[in-house]
C-alpha cells in the first residue's frame, strides 16, 4: 500500500526530479506531483510525494521534517483526503431570490 505525504513550505524553484532525488535517499518513491497555479505554472510551494511502502514513508517523514532545502525547513506529514465541496449550485445555500409561483 502506497503512503502519499504532504510537503509543505518548499523553495518556489524546487521541481520534481529534485524532490524524487530527495526522498529517493528514505525509499522508493512512486510519484512526485508539486503543486503548481494554473495560470502562471509557477510551483505553489508545496508538492505530493507518494511513496511504495508505509515504512517508506515514515522514514522519509522523520529523515525530511524540518530538513532545510534551499533556505527553508521543510514541512512533510502524512497526506489528509480532499474534504469533499459541495456541488456547486444544488446545495450552495444562497444565490438569487426566491419567488413564489404565480397562479
Amino acid at each position: 500500500m502506497a503512503r502519499k505525504l504532504f510537503v509543505g513550505n518548499l523553495p518556489y524553484t524546487a521541481g520534481e526530479q529534485e524532490l524524487q532525488e530527495l526522498f529517493g535517499q528514505a525509499g522508493a518513491v512512486e510519484t512526485v506531483n508539486v503543486m503548481r497555479d494554473q495560470a502562471t505554472g509557477r510551483a505553489r510551494g508545496f508538492a505530493f510525494v507518494e511513496m511504495a511502502t508505509d515504512e517508506d514513508a515514515q522514514k522519509a517523514i522523520s529523515q525530511f521534517n524540518n530538513y532545510s532545502l534551499g533556505g527553508r525547513n521543510l514541512t512533510v506529514n502524512e497526506a489528509r483526503p480532499k474534504p469533499e465541496r459541495s456541488g456547486g449550485f444544488a446545495n450552495s445555500g444562497g444565490g438569487g431570490r426566491r419567488r413564489e409561483p404565480r397562479w
